[in-house]
């Protein structure tokens, strides 16, 4: 199992953590997925290490962005 944390950006209340949690928790081999609303850390436990692009497309799917990492 790896834990990966990611920055996901514009997210505003519950529901902007249901649907993050819900569009990564359906990408394979994630096993968990648990958000901090307040600062926007989106934690992610897969089997194996998850391509960031497959991150970043289901955190568009859900309406937001990942933050851009330096």
């Amino acid at each position: 199992m790896q834990t990966t944390t990611y920055s996901v950006t514009g997210m505003t209340c519950n529901h902007c953590v249901s649907s993050v949690s819900a569009e990564v928790g359906r990408l394979p081999g994630v096993t968990a997925v648990e958000v901090d609303l307040a600062s926007g850390a989106v934690a992610v436990t897969s089997e194996e290490p998850l391509d960031r692009e497959a991150v970043a497309a289901a955190v568009d799917e859900a309406g937001y962005e990942l933050a851009v990492t330096p």
